[in-house]
Parts: C-alpha cells; structure tokens; sequence
C-alpha cells in the first residue's frame, strides 16, 4: 500500500467516524478541536541561571566599557571606584535597564536567551510592568546586596530566588513555555 493511498484511508476513516458522531443524536460530545499535549513544566535550576547571569554581567559589562566609559573619558569626568560616585551611578542604572527591559520585551535576557531559559509569571499569562520592575529592581537590589539569597534557587520546588518569589515568578526551560501555548 502507497503512502497515498495510507493518507485517503485515514481521511475516509475520519470522515465516516465524524459522520457516525453526527448521525447518532444521543451520543454528542464536545471535543476540543485541537488537542495539545500536556508537559510538566522544567524549572531552571541554580547552575544554569548561573551560568545566564555570568553571560549578562559580561554583556553588561562590554556595554559599560562602550558606552560610560568613553563618555566620561570624552568629558573628563572622574572615573572614580567609589560605590557613591557619578560612574558608578551610571552603571548602575546600565546594570537595571538591561534587566528590566529586556526581561519586559523579551522575558529574557541574553544569558537567559543562550541557555534557553524564560522568566514567566505565576500570576499572569503575561509579565506586567509591575511584576518586572519588583522582580528586576527592588527584587534583585535585595539579592545582590545579600549574595546568599540567590542560594535559595537551589533549595525551592520551583526553583525560585528571593526577588522571584517577591514578584509571583520563576524562571523556566523556554521550551516548556513553548509546549504550554496552545496551537493556533
């Protein structure tokens, strides 16, 4: 038997079991009509956000080295190590932009991108200004300044830092995202 003629055996199948469906009024049933496979959701654990965040201090990093550091130069503007000064003031809101619109527009960052993780809220289908502002600002000012909250990723079911279970999200393996969404 051809593949061609497989595929016209199955439709006439399909077709003859709708038409019994239709014809038998007791018997009418709802079913959905696409059916999409259910997945547990991954979690990303404590190493591979790691790894992620590594990435972005690094993108981060080569941003402050290209965009700040030139600019003071150019001005002759102290670049000064101290944590209160006008160069690290500008990092920092470098450091917060980056997080804050990148998790916004893309609900990842590169690092979380390279390693195909997505951060998803537990509330919402969508991340809202809110929740990424906690999560990105007031959420990761707390975990950077107490380096050991982090460890908390390692320890909680879903695998949640501090600033994480503060704004309702997690991050997750990206391809489970994409098995969640329904097919068009």
């Amino acid at each position: 038997m051809t593949q061609e003629e497989k595929r016209d055996n199955v439709q006439q199948e399909a077709m003859e079991e709708t038409a019994f469906e239709l014809t038998e009024p007791t018997k009418v049933e709802s079913k959905p009509s696409v059916h999409v496979p259910s997945y547990d959701i991954h979690y990303a654990g404590f190493w591979m956000r790691f790894w992620a965040y590594l990435i972005d201090l690094i993108v981060i990093g080569s941003l402050k080295w290209l965009f700040i550091h030139p600019t003071f130069r150019f001005f002759d503007l102290p670049i000064d190590n101290d944590m209160f000064s006008l160069y690290w003031f500008s990092t920092g809101i470098v450091f917060f932009s980056y997080f804050i619109f990148m998790t916004k527009f893309f609900g990842q960052t590169i690092g979380k991108m390279i390693f195909g993780l997505k951060v998803i809220s537990l509330k919402s289908d969508k991340l809202t200004w809110d929740t990424v502002l906690f999560r990105e600002f007031i959420g990761r000012y707390i975990s950077s300044t107490v380096n050991v909250l982090y460890l908390f990723v390692a320890f909680l079911p879903k695998k949640q830092g501090i600033h994480d279970i503060f704004s309702d999200t997690t991050v997750v393996h990206e391809k489970t995202v994409l098995l969640h969404k329904p097919a068009v």
